[in-house]
């Protein structure tokens, strides 16, 4: 068996040494480069770069933690890439093998959930994109691939750009909320921070846009579940921040576990090959997510494994994660003449040039060194950049009589809640390699921001989704002791994320009855949401005088929140998403049609409920500031203006209240009449500006054809005439408008 291995290294050798003659000049292109590579491939191997499996185990870090079969099969270049192995000496230890033992030594890609950090964990995303700061938002990305990339990893499975409407889908929490425009500048955002200006740095790492796509419209918010919308709302709403991700230079996407008006996305032709490769003429690969090409099985549209793995190949799937019908069915399918094998080409194309462009095949262990993974990890800078972000990213939904900010001299404070002292659960879902050690509590944060004359009381109370009232008398005798009361309820770290659809939006347990009880010693209560999607809490908003929402804002949640607390930083962020009054309420967004009977709460025969008013707890794009801004004087370039030309929008805004602060400054549109139903209003720009007490500026904005053309009656993405309406405001219900209109 060694001799055996011997000789076929030998003749490996020797074609490998031709073949480094023919791609090796600088002045070859990379595509000739890949054509004289494919030209000494066997079929088998183009099918291994065309497979992805996982490492058997994250438990050993900086050791090699795949399986033996699975050894073998990275020798005989039957793997292109491999998930869930990091470390930088575990990850050079199999691209050892590639280089070392393979017959043509083709560098092998590591892919992680790289989703809101490695080690120093970030906010969720759903959080930072409450920041409304994509140069922010571009930052944290940054130092999660310098971090990443030093652990040996090439590869994120992010950005989730999927749009969400309805909060029950737990996977929420990983994208930028329910507005195309908002998820489309992060989406640029994160592309442009995890891949740097150059993939071939040694920081970069190659994004992967999921889930391709319609993903967040699952019915009933419940994960993995049939999605049917209609061509025209896939392309004006889910497609968005997908086409955005692409035009930043996004190398690689997934397809979404759900089916599309009755096609799976593994299967869907349509959306991978006619949009996404001739549309938008993308030369990136596509990835399945995990076993989603043998799940064609489970939906009913393949009989077996070799159909599913036809189906997908023919699609435009480009590799396969986990499921093993490309390793197994492929090869069989081209042999006997069932696809052709230039169709696997072309995947394998793919894949090469992806790894090219990461330098990989220049230097193979370019991101495989231990002692500099040291040095990047968990550094003060990343650290501090992790605070700045989480900062930016907390809501402040209530403040009535100026309950905030704290004093800090204050005599005796309460801090309770299940999640008061919790390490794990601000890190939220997806923390990969944070450790919970690393966490502030909110409760280290007050004890932090106080002197040695303040003293403060812990109480538990309950826990977070449970029935339990045993800690009550303990949380209510701390509350009696004290002057104010810091209460922080909310969900566990992992009660949204994937698998994470929760039937009710509710505050979980009986932490309600406990804010309840508390409210009840007449001691004023400062409520700190940690959740991962919007909640329904009407009765925290009537009666709760202070509201916070902290969302789950990784290592550095309790410092972040203590700050704003305290009055050390004063809230700017503002609420990606729509909070409901309750859960019936959703799907709930803000940019939803009028209907022929708009709804109204004194109208019986208009779209409304009986039991509660349309509107929302929260609308979209609100959120609280220490100070005040006031807007006036919204001015436009023109009355009216022809298709084609711009018009520049103005708006004063001045901060009249007694703190400095940052204000997003949100701009909507409406098309009052078109050849099919539009929006009520469009979120089309926002900017976000720091204001001294006092100050006055005029901010200025430009719309485009873009800005205003939508899908029409014949599917054509364009501009109709007609009368617009701009709006200008502080979120997306109080707002000053004007009129223009566009003619032909």
């Amino acid at each position: 068996m060694k001799q055996k291995f011997t000789s076929v290294f030998t003749l490996a050798f020797i074609v490998l040494s031709s073949f480094f003659t023919v791609i090796k000049p600088q002045d070859k292109t990379i595509e000739s480069k890949i054509d004289s590579l494919l030209s000494i491939m066997t079929l088998d191997e183009k099918i291994g770069q065309l497979t992805q499996l996982s490492a058997n185990s994250w438990e050993f870090p900086g050791k090699s933690v795949i399986s033996d079969e699975q050894k073998e099969a990275v020798k005989k270049g039957g793997v292109g890439s491999f998930l869930n192995l990091f470390g930088a000496e575990a990850t050079r230890q199999v691209q050892k093998i590639a280089i070392e033992q393979s017959r043509l030594k083709i560098p092998i890609i590591f892919g992680y959930d790289v989703i809101h950090g490695y080690k120093t964990t970030f906010p969720v995303p759903l959080a930072e994109a409450a920041s409304w700061d994509p140069e922010a938002v571009e930052k944290s990305s940054r130092i999660q691939a310098i971090e990443a990339s030093a652990a040996g990893i090439n590869w994120t499975f992010a950005p989730m750009v999927d749009i969400a409407r309805d909060a029950r889908w737990g996977r929420i929490v990983e994208g930028s909320g329910e507005d195309p425009y908002l998820g489309s500048v992060m989406a640029k955002a994160r592309v442009k921070g995890f891949q740097g200006n150059n993939l071939a740095d040694n920081t970069s790492l190659l994004a992967c846009v999921k889930h391709f796509a319609g993903y967040g419209a699952a019915e009933g918010g419940r994960d993995y579940n049939t999605v049917d919308i209609s061509e025209r709302t896939l392309r004006d709403i889910y497609l968005r921040p997908f086409k955005a991700a692409l035009d930043a230079g996004a190398g690689s996407f997934m397809c979404s576990f759900n089916e599309i008006s009755g096609v799976p996305s593994s299967a869907n032709k349509h959306l991978l090959t006619d949009i996404f490769r001739k549309e938008w003429k993308a030369d990136g690969f596509i990835l399945s997510d995990w076993n989603s090409i043998g799940e064609l099985v489970v939906h009913g549209i393949a009989a077996n494994t070799k159909e599913a793995a036809k189906l997908a190949i023919t699609a435009g799937v480009d590799m396969d994660m986990e499921s093993g019908c490309y390793k197994n069915d492929l090869k069989d399918l081209a042999v006997g003449k069932k696809i052709s094998e230039d169709v696997i080409n072309e995947s394998a194309r793919r894949i090469l040039r992806a790894k090219y462009k990461l330098g990989l095949f220049d230097n193979p262990y370019k991101n495989c060194n231990p002692e500099l993974e040291k040095t990047k990890i968990l550094t003060k800078e990343n650290i501090a950049a992790a605070l700045d972000v989480a900062k930016k990213s907390i809501v402040l939904l209530k403040n009535d009589k100026n309950t905030l900010p704290l004093i800090k001299d204050i005599k005796t404070i309460a801090v309770i809640g299940p999640l008061a002292a919790s390490k794990a659960d601000p890190l939220g879902s997806w923390e990969q390699q944070g450790d919970s050690n690393n966490t502030v509590t909110v409760l280290e944060g007050v004890k932090s921001k106080l002197g040695s004359g303040s003293k403060v009381i812990y109480s538990k109370g309950c826990e977070i989704d449970e029935t339990g009232k045993g800690g009550f008398a303990d949380a209510i005798n701390a509350a009696k002791e004290a002057d104010k009361i810091i209460l922080v309820i909310g969900e566990g770290g992992h009660m949204s994320g994937e698998a994470g659809s929760r039937s009710s939006l509710e505050l979980p347990g009986v932490q309600e009855e406990l804010a309840k009880a508390l409210y009840e010693t007449g001691k004023p209560v400062i409520a700190v949401l940690m959740n991962g999607r919007p909640l329904a809490i009407p009765w925290l908003s009537q009666n709760v005088p202070a509201i916070v929402e902290g969302w789950f804002l990784g290592h550095q949640a309790g410092a972040a929140i203590a700050d704003v607390l305290f009055g050390d930083y004063n809230p700017s962020g503002k609420l990606p998403v729509t909070f409901p009054i309750a859960t019936g309420q959703v799907p709930a967004y803000y940019n939803h049609k009028s209907t022929g009977r708009p709804g109204n709460d004194t109208v019986v025969f208009s779209s409304r409920y009986k039991d509660i008013t349309p509107n929302p707890l929260y609308p979209f794009g609100f959120g609280l500031s220490y100070t005040k801004f006031d807007y006036s004087n919204l001015t436009l370039s023109a009355n009216k203006i022809k298709i084609g030309e711009d018009i520049k929008v103005a708006v004063d805004v001045k901060n009249s209240g007694n703190y400095d602060g940052e204000e997003v400054v949100q701009l909507y549109v409406q098309d009052i009449a078109g050849s099919v139903t539009r929006p009520v209003k469009e979120l089309k720009r926002f900017k976000k500006v720091f204001l001294k007490k006092g100050e006055t500026k005029k901010m200025e904005f430009t719309l485009t054809d873009n800005d205003l053309a939508f899908y029409n009656i014949d599917m054509k993405f364009t501009v109709e005439p007609g009368m617009f309406k701009v709006f200008a405001g502080t979120n997306s219900e109080e707002l000053i408008s004007a009129d223009f209109e566009v003619t032909e």
